[in-house]
């Protein structure tokens, strides 16, 4: 047949096929090592395996995490009073977040654009708390025009003093002095310790207690018989409750002893106030990106002056808000009566302006620490609230020069864009002014942790249009004879 020409003998003879050398002719390799073909397909079929092993862990946990993000929102939602309300519930969902600036690093630099033609920087300076810095915020001018605005209103003392109440808040919380011992003993070892003390009751009257003021209330009240520097549950119980301020007021009280040493005042920065206030406002706003219904609804501008020896010690300007707690700006739409307000101050906006010969820098102790322990601030007699003593202890300070601001987040993210935990890291205070004068200004942003009250605020405002007008009545202490906003 025409297709077995030229093949004759096939069967007997096998065909010719190109000269290929087999494979482990070309290596130095038997059947057993890893050239056998049995090896391959093992190890392929192990490879495979492995593959498909990855991709079903990933998937899982895909489906894993969407699963636990809603239950998780289902608990928060359930489990804590001052949440953003879940979607679906009877509340509307949250049509506004709070743009919150990345810090990046420290030493990071921010171009923000704050007035026409012009680009300012913003440094982050720590991460915890996240604060920054804007040189030249504030033009010389501006910086004039607002000490002459304060001081054609006048300034008054800003020492901390028990308010009006604070007995009767005292009465209601009915505690024996069994259980006041027993919350100052934070190591439960059955004595208390000066640091113990002054971690929880370091204010008296507006008076800064020290580890030497304790044991000079110990010495003149005979409070510690055996003389060893502690107060034994017996000793205690021989001390009233107001014993350590009138044995200090009887001693005198110097104004180096004051929590505070300075004299402040509010300007209304509204409808109608001078134009440099309201040009402040207005860049505020668009540096810290918020809404400006919560800038304009916020405090007044608080500006304050530090003569030399003038001191704030280390402190928070906003509170830890709890359900039995109350932001002092809401408390209106609280809808509820509580004797525990707290200036909920989400932002702080500190501008200096002027700069200071000596002394008055801005202390954060603790900034950027890799762990909060409140009562290590006080070691072997050496506290770090202390302004006029261990400034130079803080982790971070900041020198005072004229037109700069400062700005920091007194609160964390809650993860939904709304307001957070405290951050307690953002302890701050004023160093003693060692030579010359200090003027500072503060913007504080208020937000209520509590989204439902914070709204129902607004709402209630916006009913009320003239009511807005008339901000200073609602915001401003100096009108109302008595302090609606914590004075820090």
């Amino acid at each position: 047949m025409p297709g077995k020409q030229g093949s004759p003998g096939a069967e007997d003879a096998p065909p010719t096929l190109p000269s290929v050398r087999p494979p482990c002719d070309r290596l130095p390799c038997n059947k057993s090592s890893v050239c056998s073909r049995s090896y391959f397909v093992v190890v392929m079929v192990f490879f495979h395996i492995y593959i498909i092993n990855v991709i079903a862990l990933l998937l899982y946990v895909h489906y894993n995490n969407g699963q636990d993000e809603a239950s998780s929102r289902g608990r928060d939602a359930a489990g804590t009073g001052h949440q953003r309300p879940a979607s679906g519930s009877e509340s509307p969902k949250p049509d506004v977040s709070l743009t919150r600036i990345e810090g990046i690093r420290v030493g990071h630099v921010h171009k923000v654009s704050l007035v026409p033609g012009r680009v300012h920087e913003m440094r982050t300076l720590s991460l915890k708390p996240l604060l920054f810095e804007i040189p030249e915020f504030l033009s010389e001018h501006e910086c004039r025009v607002v000490i002459q605005l304060a001081q054609l209103k006048g300034l008054m003392e800003s020492q901390l003093m028990v308010q009006d109440g604070q007995e009767e808040l005292a009465k209601e919380l009915n505690l024996s002095p069994d259980e006041i011992f027993n919350l100052l003993d934070i190591n439960q070892d059955g004595q208390l310790q000066l640091h113990e003390i002054l971690t929880h009751s370091r204010v008296r009257d507006g008076i800064w207690l020290t580890p030497e003021n304790l044991r000079e209330v110990y010495d003149g009240l005979k409070a510690d018989k055996d003389n060893n520097g502690l107060l034994s549950l017996e000793e205690f119980r021989l001390l009233s409750s107001d014993a350590f301020q009138r044995f200090l007021m009887q001693r005198g009280v110097k104004r180096s002893q004051l929590v505070r040493n300075s004299r402040h005042t509010w300007l209304y920065q509204g409808k109608g106030a001078h134009q440099v206030l309201q040009d402040i406002k207005e860049r505020v706003t668009r540096l810290t990106r918020l809404p400006p219904t919560l800038v304009d609804l916020s405090e007044p501008l608080q500006v304050v002056r530090y003569e030399e020896g003038g001191h704030y010690h280390a402190h928070q300007d906003s509170g830890p808000v709890y359900p039995e707690t109350a932001c002092t700006h809401t408390r209106l739409a609280a809808n509820a009566s509580t004797p525990f307000e707290t200036s909920c101050r989400y932002i702080t906006v500190l501008f200096y302006l002027n700069s200071v010969e000596g002394g008055g820098e801005t202390a954060f102790p603790v900034a950027d620490n890799r762990t909060y322990d409140e009562v290590s601030l006080i070691h072997n007699d050496v506290d770090l609230l202390d302004t006029r003593r261990n400034c130079n202890k803080s982790n971070l300070r900041v020198k005072p020069a004229k037109g700069t601001a400062v700005f920091w987040y007194n609160y964390l993210s809650d993860g939904r864009g709304w307001v957070g935990e405290q951050d307690e890291y953002a302890l701050h205070g004023g160093c003693v002014v060692t030579r010359g004068t200090k003027w500072i200004a503060n913007k504080w942003i208020n937000i209520d942790p509590d989204y439902q009250r914070q709204v129902r605020y607004q709402q209630l405002v916006s009913q009320n249009p003239e009511d807005e007008e008339d901000e200073g009545l609602m915001l401003d202490p100096d009108i109302e004879g008595s302090d609606i906003h914590q004075d820090l």
